[in-house]
Formats: structure tokens, C-alpha cells, sequence
């Protein structure tokens, strides 16, 4: 009884301070230390993402008279100029070269969006024999690089007589097994019910995917528009191998000629490659809202 007594007594007398701290204290909140390790990672990733591009700008924005190997690096130019983008505007066609590549990225893109959307859709909603199979396959194919596979396209796109071609660069990148996933995930996210109530009404298969299936993947369908557009953009080995005419050229070939032409003067290499972000630049500002939808449509089970 005494033992009883004196521990229903001990019960009863105040928490300490530390004790007080860990009751308040919420799942999953963090700790001040916890938070100030987070946002030290943090900045320390984000000098690493941005600092190469950051000095690539400076540079190309610096004047002859300014010396970019100092000892001492300067982010900010001490005569700020844009004669370098004009040097390189001089030098190569960069408008062609810039056409040339947005004729690659929009067929890139558009071949993604469509294909990539019906692939998806008929393997996540649609009922037929061999699908898990299909499936199977393009999971198989992520494994892959894309040099195992350089050869093979090379020899189908001249047998197709699409060599020395727009067309040709752009037709290996026109369905990726990534973004076939992808729209799979998200449409899998749509609720089944809905898809059985168009079925019960006697929607046909382009109506549940025009008037159901579409407007719950938007999302996801910038998110690979961008991937697209980035991947096209930014692709140099391909269209290396395939075009032979200066003429036809992307972007990312052309800018080649700086670096032989101009090998001694980085401030022209810096302006050429800020001439290659500005359109990823821009698509990514118009589609942002989009892509970060997409993200959660593709990371939360709806």
C-alpha cells in the first residue's frame, strides 16, 4: 500500500524542463540543430548547382580588359558588356543553329507528349493480352544506356533515308521508355470509379482518355514536355553522328566552333553557352507551375 501511495505521489510532481521539451515537442519536428544542419546542406548544394553557372554568366559578361584567371575569382564584372554575345552572333549562324535545334526539340516534344501519353494509357487503363509483358519491356530498356543502342539507330535512320536530317535527330527522341512510365504512374493515379462511370455510359476508349484520363495528367504531361525539350536541347553525340552538313547543324554542334575558333577567349564560349540556357530558361519559366504539379501527381497515390 505504501509503495502504492508513494508512486502515484511521484507521478503527480512537476516535469522537469527537458521532459516538458520532449512531451510539447511534435512528431517529426525538428530540432534547432536539426534545422541548422538542413539549411547548412542546403546552401552548400545550392553553391554547387548554381556556382558554375554563375561564373559562366560573369564571364561572359566580362570585357577584354578584365582578367578571368586571376588569383582572386570576381563574380561580379568590374566593366560590364554584352560585346561578347555580339562576337558570337559574328562569328557562327547561331540564329540557324538555334532554329535547327527548336525544330528538333518541338518534334522531340511533340512525339513524347503524344506517343508516351497512348502508350501509357493503354498499358495503366486499357485490358489486353500481353500487357504486363509490354510493361516488362520498357522497365527492361531503362536499364540500357544509350550508347549500347547508337549503332542500331544510326543504321535504321539511314536505312530510312533520314541521314544527314532533322528528322533523323530528332526520331530516336521521339518516345522514351522514361516518359512511357511515367504517364503509366500517373494515369493509374485516376480513380478507378471515374473510369467505370464512362465505361457504364458507354464512353469509348478516346472519350475516357479525352474527357477523363487527360485533364487529371496535365501535370505529368509538362513535366515530359520539359524532360523532352531539355534532352533534345542539350543532346550532342546524336545529331554529331547523324549530321554532316554545316548547315543543319543544332545549336550544341555549332558552339563547337567557338571553342576551336576562339579557344583562347572563354568570355565568347561563356556567352555561346548562356545563348544555349536562355530557351530552357524560358520553357522551364513558362511550364514551372506544371512541372511541380506533374511531381505530385507522380510521387502521391491518388
Amino acid at each position: 500500500m505504501t509503495t502504492t501511495t508513494t508512486t502515484d505521489a511521484a507521478a503527480q510532481q512537476p516535469l522537469t524542463r527537458a521532459a516538458k521539451r520532449r512531451r510539447h515537442r511534435t512528431f517529426g519536428e525538428a530540432s534547432m540543430t536539426e534545422k541548422v544542419v538542413r539549411y547548412v546542406l542546403l546552401i552548400f548544394v545550392l553553391f554547387i548547382t548554381l556556382g558554375p553557372f554563375l561564373w559562366e554568366l560573369s564571364t561572359s559578361l566580362k570585357g577584354p580588359d578584365e582578367d578571368i584567371y586571376t588569383t582572386n575569382p570576381q563574380f561580379i564584372p568590374s566593366e560590364p558588356t554584352l560585346a561578347n554575345y555580339l562576337h558570337v552572333i559574328q562569328a557562327i549562324p547561331v540564329f540557324g543553329y538555334i532554329g535547327n535545334s527548336l525544330i528538333v526539340a518541338a518534334l522531340a516534344v511533340g512525339g513524347n507528349v503524344i506517343f508516351s501519353t497512348l502508350a501509357g494509357f493503354a498499358i495503366a487503363r486499357l485490358r489486353w493480352r500481353g500487357r504486363r509483358i509490354v510493361l516488362g519491356l520498357f522497365l527492361a530498356t531503362l536499364v540500357l544506356p544509350g550508347e549500347a543502342t547508337i549503332i542500331s539507330q544510326f543504321v535504321t535512320v539511314r536505312s530510312l533515308g533520314l541521314a544527314d536530317s532533322l528528322l533523323g535527330v530528332a526520331l530516336p527522341g521521339m518516345i522514351a521508355a522514361l516518359n512511357v512510365l511515367l504517364m503509366y504512374n500517373a494515369f493509374r493515379q485516376v480513380p478507378d470509379e471515374i473510369d467505370q462511370a464512362g465505361v457504364m455510359d458507354g464512353a469509348t476508349s478516346w472519350q475516357r482518355l479525352w474527357f477523363i484520363a487527360l485533364p487529371a495528367v496535365r501535370g505529368t504531361i509538362a513535366v515530359i514536355a520539359i524532360f523532352s525539350f531539355i534532352g533534345a536541347w542539350d543532346d550532342f553525340l546524336w545529331p554529331l553522328i547523324v549530321l554532316t552538313t554545316p548547315e543543319k547543324f543544332t545549336l550544341t554542334i555549332g558552339l563547337q566552333y567557338l571553342s576551336g575558333t576562339f579557344a583562347n577567349d572563354q568570355r565568347m564560349i561563356a556567352a555561346g553557352t548562356m545563348i544555349a540556357f536562355i530557351p530552357i530558361a524560358i520553357v522551364f519559366s513558362v511550364l514551372q507551375r506544371f512541372f511541380f504539379k506533374g511531381v505530385e501527381e507522380g510521387g502521391v497515390k491518388g
